[in-house]
């Protein structure tokens, strides 16, 4: 990877590398944009198998938290973080340590728990700087609505490519039953639908299948059921093009981040195939409205509109797309760069 070349290339204004020796950290931070308010962009932990691996997550993340913000119209700029380290490792030092480096940026970046980190993890953040969000869980937390923001983009897709203004009695395939995972699971239970689950643990499908009904599946055979939803919610990159050819469903719409696992080609190959593919920061907005809300003093009526205009958002991207005869990704892109660019218009204006 040519380092300056990619971050020039996705537009990045900052990319912090972090190291510290005691206690022992490695993190990447990355700014995308801050042309609509200051970075805001949660921190995952996870064991990369390269630096180079974990530099590309934290740039696509970071990227799509622009796109994500400006979409979801919220007045925060696109950040990412990512702490390279084992779950197991986790200690207090190297959270206060992180902290610091977080507090180093001066309010240029703001964050929030992601894979790995807990709540508990983000206090001990905050005990080096205030520019954390997530810790008060007010709305209770944003696993729930996160899920409640999948579920309308899903049935936005189900009425723009099927013509139903219903999910029952619809088959959907739910990879990853995390807590985003788990929660939409019970919505669509709720809603009446037919359920088709995986996960690598065990204890998870199981208690889907108590619960829910679901019929739990092997993680290599969800791509091809013969289902009307495929709602990836695990981690990114799943969508590729050897597991793509076996997809079946005629939607896609998840709460993963990155689920292409090359946007340009493979959102190409969706649309090729007549796949409706809802984009994932689009669909998956309602954490960063949650986290936003909390932030500013959480107001439940004003929040839950934001987190419908998901719903809105996505039917007149995929109008765009339909009209223009390009991809639902392409379309998301233009729409976030054009609110984006009216924001510095403004900016310069006043």
């Amino acid at each position: 990877m040519q380092l300056f070349e990619t971050v020039k290339e996705m537009g990045h204004e900052q990319v912090l590398f972090c190291h510290s020796k005691d206690p022992d950290i490695t993190a990447i931070i990355a700014i995308h944009d801050t042309s609509l308010g200051p970075a805001m962009g949660a921190t995952r932990l996870f064991p990369y198998v390269s630096e180079e691996a974990a530099l590309k997550d934290v740039l696509r993340l970071s990227r799509g938290m622009t796109y994500k913000a400006a979409c979801a119209n919220i007045p925060v700029g696109g950040g990412k973080a990512v702490i390279i380290a084992n779950p197991q490792e986790k200690t207090d030092g190297l959270f206060e340590a992180y902290g610091r480096f977080v507090e180093s940026l001066q309010g240029r970046f703001i964050t929030g728990q992601d894979v790995n980190v807990t709540p508990q993890d983000v206090r001990k953040i905050r005990r080096q700087t205030s520019y954390v969000v997530g810790t008060s869980e007010k709305s209770g937390g944003p696993a729930p609505i996160t899920a409640q923001g999948v579920l309308l983009g899903m049935k936005a897709a189900v009425k723009f490519k099927l013509g139903s203004q219903e999910l029952n009695g619809l088959k959907v395939a739910v990879q990853g039953l995390g807590n985003v995972g788990s929660n939409l699971c019970q919505y669509l239970y709720e809603q009446g639908a037919e359920l088709y689950v995986t996960d690598v643990r065990s204890e998870r499908t199981e208690q889907m299948e108590r619960l829910y009904n679901a019929r739990v599946v092997a993680p290599d055979e969800i791509y091809a059921l013969d289902v009307d939803v495929f709602s990836p919610c695990a981690m990114g990159g799943i969508l590729n093009s050897s597991n793509i050819p076996l997809i079946k469903a005629p939607i896609i719409a998840g709460a993963a981040n990155n689920q292409l696992e090359n946007e340009q080609l493979h959102s190409q190959v969706l649309t090729s195939m007549g796949i409706l593919y809802c984009p994932d920061y689009v669909i998956n907005g309602g954490g960063l409205i949650n986290v936003y809300n909390e932030m500013i003093g959480y107001d439940e009526v004003k929040a839950f509109k934001q987190l419908h205009n998901i719903y809105d958002t996505l039917l007149e991207i995929f109008g765009i797309a339909q009209k223009q005869e390009i991809t639902t990704f392409a379309a998301s892109q233009r729409l976030a760069e054009e609110r984006i660019s009216k924001a510095k218009l403004k900016a310069i204006a006043a």
